[in-house]
């Protein structure tokens, strides 16, 4: 990975080629290696920090553990100033070698990750495609039962979610849903608005983490978060949220308005950031975003195995709006 790369590298291992996207404005002649991954016992002519220069194709010379000299092209091309998220209408999905689907068309170059990794070892499937007649598809998430005995160990549903992110199956922890994920994906662009369609039916009964039932109803959850993360610290540059405990049987356009900058007092509690700040006031009228997370769940509190059974969320064509 490069500096201010946007997106993931594309990476083909029989041309020795990386394609990288880079956002317009960038001086391409100074660009730094912020990430850089060869084989245990190979050796490469730079390595994190050194500077490459992609105003043209840039080498790297690798030698791998046999001796063996393999030289590598870097290529850039300039990212679109508007740019959209891969595969924002969700009309791709693989199989995974589980047997059961993600949303991606692979799972080596998706942006997408859902809670079927952690819940799928409870034979439950919360998030799944769903067919909207004529090749178009998009995520149905629902609130599952458990069943008695995961609740007894303080997992009593499994909230149908989807995310920007990472899932790393090596840290699945069933009394901490968020444990294996990291949420984000690269992404540069300063969009004004979120649209995306969807349709929601709350479950009946919505209960705490103990089967308590809740003096409020379900609602479903759709935000996303604008994040400048450079030198190891992350700050907010960006929110559009949406919660709503409406019924919406027809699947309708929904747009939220991104509010740069600080929260006010206006904003609720769950809105701000719990481990980071917010950029400048300066920074937030001009700075560009090294990452965009989008969260959707069946349940706003799904991560805290509290919701309502049955609770139905649709979401489609996940599209940023610019000026």
């Amino acid at each position: 990975m490069v500096s201010n790369q946007s997106g993931y590298a594309t990476i083909d291992n029989t041309l020795k080629l990386i394609t990288v996207e880079i956002p317009a404005g960038v001086d391409l002649t100074e660009v730094s290696i912020v990430i850089f991954e060869i084989s245990t016992f190979a050796q490469a002519d730079v390595s994190v920090g050194d500077k490459l220069d992609l105003s043209d194709d840039a080498t790297i010379l690798v030698t791998a553990e046999d001796g063996t000299i393999h030289n590598w092209t870097v290529k850039s091309f300039v990212a679109s100033a508007t740019p959209q998220l891969d595969n924002w209408d969700l009309n791709e999905w693989y199989k995974t070698s589980s047997g059961y689907f993600e949303p991606g068309a692979d799972a080596a170059t998706t942006i997408w990750r859902t809670g079927n990794p952690g819940t799928q070892i409870l034979n439950k499937l919360a998030t799944i495609p769903y067919d909207m007649g004529s090749g178009n598809l998009a995520a149905h998430l629902e609130t599952l039962d458990n069943g008695k005995l995961a609740g007894t160990f303080g997992a009593p549903i499994s909230a149908g979610s989807i995310y920007t992110g990472v899932f790393d199956s090596e840290k699945i922890d069933p009394s901490n849903p968020q444990a294996a994920i990291d949420f984000g994906t690269p992404f540069v662009g300063r969009p004004i608005k979120i649209q995306f369609k969807y349709s929601y039916q709350p479950g009946d009964v919505n209960k705490d983490k103990q089967g308590n039932v809740l003096s409020y109803g379900d609602a479903c959850d759709i935000y996303v978060l604008l994040e400048v993360r450079l030198g190891g610290k992350t700050e907010r540059l960006a929110t559009a949220w949406f919660r709503s405990d409406q019924t919406q049987d027809e699947l309708t356009n929904k747009e939220v308005v991104f509010t740069y900058g600080e929260l006010d007092d206006n904003f609720p509690e769950y809105m701000f950031p719990l481990d980071h700040g917010f950029v400048s006031a300066d920074s937030a009228q001009f700075i560009l975003p090294t990452h965009i997370t989008f969260v959707a769940s069946s349940s706003f509190d799904g991560a805290n195995f509290a919701g309502a059974i049955g609770s139905k969320l649709i979401i489609d064509d996940i599209v940023m709006v610019y000026e």
